[in-house]
Parts: structure tokens; C-alpha cells; sequence
């Protein structure tokens, strides 16, 4: 309850949830309704069930003051051990005093101790194990003390000392049981949901950190195909203007040569336009200067995997001439970061079979080498498997990659013309040459030959 016009504590989710969080300063834990409600009416049965099977031996009201204070201890064991801990001493010192003869009702104390050193602070905790030690001497003096001074007239084999010592000796070694194990056992609760939480943490951090760099990988692929479709979308540009310059001044002398400046201004804007159009989205942070490669580039690419021992046979099916632009470069990259996984992580001195057919209307690649189970080869990160299948989405293909029992298999199929609606290469005339018409693409007999990508910076999986 908060009075009218002050600010509500406000108690965290986790807080309620975490029945092992401690606070320091506080007097009482935060804790559910439900909660509180249930520590008290197992209190007061427990209370109840004690006060009806010993309310024969009950001789004076104290006794029943005793067992409702030691009843109120153990409701308030867990909203507020240290309180608790403080009514329970309170109780025993009044008990031991009175004097009474402690009954059943005192073992409510170790579920006192218990959450001493399962919910309390630093200072309670202590506080709970002095009190485990110190309550068995002061019990084994009081019955030690007590049985003493009634073996005074009576005759006995040994001396009453030795006698009383023994009863002190039983009565310490009972009692140090019952406070000293429940306040182990909460010792243990407590470092077992600690160590949960810490687990619980470390996984949310995990998480975390596999997400942000899911993030970075996605962000530097998308800044590595901005930096390869800077050059094809200047080269079209330029053509575009150069184009437009000399249709303007050849319109009045060879309109047919104008004609074909449009001509070739039309088909280069269209293919320039699906570049642009599969670049959408894409975050670039910088751009590069090198050349883009296309599939013309991959007889080098083969010789440089030669070099470094890679034995790849590449197959290639159909004719790949009237490919776009961007297909052309999504191709050779997925082919060289394929190559370049099973340089990394294949099993060394196995073929590496990679399969290309080019079809009138779709492109299909695959890549299978033999896996390295033996880890030697180390593990990946994955990122290059998100660089390849974000470039054959962009393309409006598909693609699939793992394991296929002993191997490891990367599939792509992607259309031959892209989504963006690119204009195939062949159909783009340059400079002041005839636009040529679109021609059937024919299939090439098949061919073998080693293939694999230069790992420069070794990209992983």
C-alpha cells in the first residue's frame, strides 16, 4: 500500500519470478500475493496441527504464547528471513527463560534457518550459520544444566557429571542437525539457482551476440554487392550519355544512325534499371574500385584454386552467353565462395565436383566436396552461406546447403533473366554497332576441368 499522491514502487517481473533474488537495505522481499498467502496458511496449519497434538501437555498460557510466536517465524521465513530469524531467537531466549521444556513446535526454527541462507542477504546469511552453531550450545548447556541438577540425590553408575555430559553431548549433536544441515541445504538451493541464472545469462548474451553478428555479416555482403554493381551501373551511365550525345548530333544528318543510338540508349537503361532495382534495400557504406567479374573470369579462378591443391571438376552444361550482368557476377560469386568453403573445410586431397547448367530460363549451380569431420579444418561462422543465399534471393533464385551423408552440398537455382527484369547481355549492342536480335541458346557438350576460388581472406561457411 502507498499513501495518495506518492510515487508506487514499481517490482519487477523477474523480481516476483525470483523467489532466490536477495536485497540489500529491505526489510521484506518482494514476493506474489500468492506467494505470501501460501507461507502463511502452511504456517498456521503446522501451528494448528502441533497445538492439537500437544494441547494435553500445554500447563501454562506461556507455552501458547511459544508456539504462536515460533508459528509467526515461520510465516515470515521467506517475505523477511531476517526478521524471522530475529522473532525465532526472541522466542527460544523467552522459552528458555520462562522456563519451559521446548517442545515439537521448535523445529519450526530450521525452516527459519533454512531461508536464511536460501533468500537472505549477506549479513542474514551469517547470521543464520551463527546461529546454527551457537543455538546447539546454548542447548546442550541448558539440558546439560537442567539434567545435572536432577541426578544430584540420585545414585547412578558414574558420576552425574559424566552423566550430564553425555545428555549435553546428545542434545548439541541433535540440534546442530537440525539448524546446521537446513542451512547447508539452502546454501546449496541458493548456488544452484544462482548458477542457473548465470547459465540463463550467458544464453541471452549468446543470443545476442549470434544475432549481431548475423547482423554484420548480412551488412558487409550487402556492401560487398553495392561495391560490385558500382562499376556495371557507371558503365551503363556512361553509355547512356555517350549514346544520347551522338544521336543528338546525328539526328538531322543519318536519322538511321540516330535511330540506333536510341536504340542502344533503350536496352542499356533497361539492364542499368534492374541493376538498380536488385540494389534496393541494400546499405552502401563504400564503394570499390576493382573490376566485376563475370563468367568469363572463372577459367582464372580455376587456375589460382590449381595453385593452392584443390582439386576441382567443374561441369558446365548449356551456353551462358545471353546471361545479364548481375547473374553473370551472382554465378562467379557463389561459385568462388563455394570453392573457397571446400578449400576451408573439405577433407584435403578429395575431387570437388562442381556442376553448372546454363538453361534458356534458369541457371542451376552445384558445389559438393567430401566434409572434414576429423576438425581439423576448423569450424565456420556462416556467413558465407548468408553472402551466397542473399545474392541468389536478389536474383530471385533459391538455395540450399548441408550436409548430404558424407559430403556437403551448396544447390542454387536462380532465373536466367532476373526478377528486376535485367536485359540479357546479348542483347545490348555497344558503341555504334546493330543491335542483334535475341538467339536460342544452345547446349554445349559437357566438360571437365579442375575449378576453385583464391582464398585471399579465407571466408568460413
Amino acid at each position: 500500500m502507498t499513501r495518495r499522491g506518492s510515487p508506487s514502487r514499481v517490482i519487477r517481473g523477474t523480481d516476483a519470478r525470483s523467489v532466490s533474488a536477495t536485497y540489500r537495505g529491505v526489510v521484506f522481499r518482494p514476493m506474489l500475493r500468492v506467494q505470501i498467502a501460501t507461507d502463511v496458511v502452511i504456517a498456521v496449519v503446522l501451528g494448528a496441527l502441533v497445538l492439537v497434538t500437544t494441547a494435553n501437555g500445554m500447563d501454562t498460557p506461556l507455552e501458547y504464547v511459544t508456539l504462536a510466536g515460533l508459528t509467526a517465524a515461520l510465516a515470515l521465513r521467506r517475505i523477511s528471513p531476517g526478521l524471522a530469524l530475529t522473532v525465532a531467537w526472541a522466542v527460544a531466549l523467552f522459552e528458555l527463560f520462562a522456563p519451559q521444556t521446548p517442545g515439537v513446535a521448535n523445529v519450526f526454527i530450521s525452516g527459519v534457518v533454512y531461508t536464511t541462507s536460501r533468500y537472505g542477504s549477506r549479513r542474514v546469511r551469517i547470521a543464520g550459520l551463527v546461529s546454527a552453531i551457537i543455538g546447539p550450545v546454548i542447548a546442550a548447556l541448558y539440558f546439560g544444566l537442567e539434567d545435572y541438577s536432577h541426578r544430584q540425590d540420585i545414585v547412578t553408575a558414574t558420576t552425574p557429571q559424566e552423566e550430564s555430559f553425555r545428555v549435553a553431548v546428545t542434545y548439541f549433536a541433535v540440534v546442530l542437525l537440525l539448524l546446521l544441515l537446513p542451512w547447508l541445504a539452502g546454501v546449496i538451493g541458493r548456488t544452484r539457482r544462482s548458477a542457473s541464472m548465470s547459465r540463463e545469462a550467458q544464453l541471452l548474451a549468446e543470443r545476442d551476440a549470434a544475432r549481431a553478428d548475423r547482423a554484420v555479416a548480412v551488412e558487409q555482403e550487402r556492401v560487398r554487392i553495392a561495391r560490385d554493381m558500382h562499376d556495371i551501373v557507371a558503365h551503363s551511365l556512361a553509355v547512356v550519355i555517350a549514346q544520347a550525345d551522338g544521336a543528338r548530333y546525328a539526328l538531322k544528318a543519318d536519322p538511321a544512325i540516330a535511330d540506333e543510338a536510341l536504340g542502344t540508349i533503350s536496352t542499356t537503361a533497361r539492364r542499368a534499371l534492374g541493376d538498380v532495382r536488385e540494389l534496393l534495400g541494400a546499405l552502401r557504406h563504400e564503394q570499390g574500385t576493382a573490376p566485376t567479374p563475370d563468367l568469363d573470369d572463372i577459367d582464372r579462378l580455376v587456375r589460382e584454386m590449381r595453385d593452392v591443391g584443390l582439386d576441382v571438376r567443374v561441369e558446365r552444361e548449356g551456353d551462358p552467353a545471353g546471361l545479364p550482368t548481375a547473374t553473370q557476377l551472382a554465378v562467379y560469386r557463389i561459385v568462388q565462395e563455394s570453392l573457397t568453403n571446400a578449400w576451408k573445410h573439405g577433407e584435403p586431397g578429395t575431387p570437388v565436383h562442381a556442376a553448372l547448367t546454363y538453361r534458356p530460363d534458369t541457371v542451376e549451380i552445384s558445389v559438393v566436396n567430401r566434409r572434414a569431420d576429423d576438425g581439423t579444418r576448423g569450424p565456420g561462422t556462416g556467413h558465407g552461406l548468408v553472402g551466397m543465399r542473399e545474392r541468389a534471393a536478389m536474383t530471385g533464385g533459391t538455395m540450399t546447403a548441408g550436409a548430404r551423408g558424407d559430403d556437403f552440398a551448396v544447390s542454387v537455382r536462380m532465373p536466367a533473366v532476373p526478377a528486376s527484369g535485367q536485359m540479357p547481355r546479348g542483347l545490348v549492342a555497344t558503341g555504334t554497332t546493330t543491335t542483334a536480335p535475341p538467339t536460342p541458346s544452345t547446349t554445349a557438350p559437357r566438360t571437365t576441368a579442375p575449378l576453385t576460388s583464391t582464398p585471399q581472406e579465407r571466408p568460413a561457411r
